[in-house]
């Protein structure tokens, strides 16, 4: 029994050395040319993943409905573990200066943008989706890279989304 406790209070302590080790996120960096969405801290990269966009993913988002993946400085507003997505990150889109431009367009900016996973009950199949732009303009993870995201991005967590 001593040898079961022994073993048990190493692996926490270890665990939670690990744990507390780890730097804290303090920005999300998406290169929408590259594909990538990185992980920083103080500057540094943790990690980097590849996406999967809107089905226009070139030029900035300028209304509702037409496929872009927005561009721009915004943050994670909450988080949707009930989503028709595997998890999702919410987007601060549209900012003032979004909604400014659509003004002057006259047209809705749209909303709802995430960060999140395969379709529900289809996340066997990313292997294939990923591949390709396919979100109404989201940022699409694989559903094992978006359980890494998840674990690691707190609510008001910058993001920077660069063309």
């Amino acid at each position: 029994m001593l040898l079961i406790r022994r073993f048990f209070s190493v692996f926490l302590l270890f665990f939670y050395s690990q744990v507390l080790a780890q730097p804290a996120v303090d920005q999300l960096r998406v290169l929408k040319a590259e594909r990538k969405l990185q992980v920083l801290s103080q500057g540094k990269v943790l990690r980097e993943f590849s996406i999967a966009l809107g089905g226009e993913p070139k030029g900035r988002k300028t209304r509702e409905g037409d496929g872009k993946t927005p561009e721009g400085r915004y943050s994670i507003g909450y988080r949707n573990e009930r989503s028709g997505f595997y998890k999702a990150l919410h987007i601060t889109y549209p900012n003032a200066t979004d909604i400014t431009r659509a003004k002057a367009l006259g047209v809705s900016p749209g909303g709802q943008i995430m960060i999140h996973g395969q379709k529900n009950r289809l996340g066997w199949l990313a292997f294939i989706s990923q591949r390709f732009d396919w979100t109404s303009g989201c940022i699409a993870l694989n559903n094992s890279d978006m359980d890494i995201l998840w674990n690691l991005t707190p609510v008001g967590t910058p993001i920077e989304i660069l063309p």
